[in-house]
């Protein structure tokens, strides 16, 4: 076995269904003389001669008519097993797509994602999960995760792959009614103001405290929670300021609330949403596919959090 051409099983299966040497290579698109040098090896290996000339064509021998079957069972399952699948089709599959997602993540993300999938792959089942970062890589790498969209400052390493969609950065929420006007916020005011500070699973907020730190600028904070969902019935009934992604600023506006936009005092550092992969499935259709449908609807042209 050590020796043994795995290709020579083809050359069997050929000319048993073709019963001509000169067909066989012919299906198989290589030069008769090439089938022929191939069989002399797959005799040889065996210790038969397979295929005897017959006036009815090359008759296979008892030892080839129990070797075929085997052989196109060896062959059926390299080609379903061990040849990658070139080809996906979204509109007929019915796999689950899995994305890493923080809360606010799902809100920028899945409503254009499943309008998508609805019209252009109505058979899948679109999945939304929150790990830790830890487990969001080890899904990338174990294929439980297609893709981490989003803000995943510890997605670094060499086997993750990146891709930028577009840059957000943060705002203020304050009473719709609040006695403070304007669009913008000055240092005096921000640093008058009681705050809500949310610390939720996402990583964003990280940068607007680390920035606050640097600057050596200290908030009177009231209040401390890890959810969003309740931020602005909290704003909408007090005179407490909240700092927040600009996308979910601009829901929380939209949607009715009793609550403002106010831009922050100082030049806040912006951040970076990407859809990261993992290495191993950087050539796999489906995951191909689905990093082209991210990329296709967010990005900097199509942002729909736009200002």
């Amino acid at each position: 076995m050590d020796n043994f051409d795995l290709n020579l099983l083809r050359i069997a299966v050929a000319i048993y269904d073709a019963r001509s040497v000169s067909a066989a290579a012919k299906a198989l698109g290589m030069s008769q003389p090439a089938a022929s040098s191939a069989l002399a090896r797959l005799r040889a290996a065996v210790s038969d001669p397979l295929f005897i000339k017959t006036s009815r064509g090359m008759e296979p021998t008892p030892q080839a008519v129990k070797l075929v079957p085997t052989a196109r069972d060896i062959l059926a399952r390299v080609t379903r097993d061990v040849v990658p699948k070139r080809t996906f089709d979204p509109a007929t599959t019915r796999e689950t797509f899995t994305f890493a997602m923080s809360d606010i993540g799902e809100m920028v993300f899945l409503p254009r994602l499943l309008e998508h999938f609805t019209v252009r792959a109505p058979r899948a089942l679109v999945r939304s999960v929150s790990s830790p970062p830890a487990m969001v890589e080890h899904g990338l790498e174990s294929g439980e995760i297609d893709l981490a969209i989003g803000y995943f400052p510890d997605l670094k390493k060499s086997n993750i792959f990146q891709q930028r969609l577009f840059t957000h950065y943060f705002v203020c929420l304050l009473r719709a009614d609040h006695p403070i006007r304007g669009k913008k916020l000055s240092l005096s005011q921000f640093l008058g103001l009681d705050h809500a500070v949310v610390k939720a699973e996402g990583r964003s907020h990280e940068i607007f405290e680390r920035f606050l730190k640097k600057k050596a600028i200290k908030r009177k904070i009231a209040l401390v929670t890890t959810h969003f969902m309740s931020i602005p019935m909290i704003i909408a009934r007090s005179d407490l300021v909240v700092t927040v992604p600009h996308a979910l600023g601009m829901y929380f506006a939209r949607s009715g609330a009793n609550v403002k936009i106010v831009d922050p005092p100082l030049e806040v550092p912006r951040f970076d949403l990407k859809q990261h992969w993992h290495r191993k499935f950087h050539n796999d259709p489906k995951v191909i596919w689905l990093r082209s449908v991210t990329a296709k609807l967010f990005n900097d042209e199509v942002d729909e959090w736009r200002r």
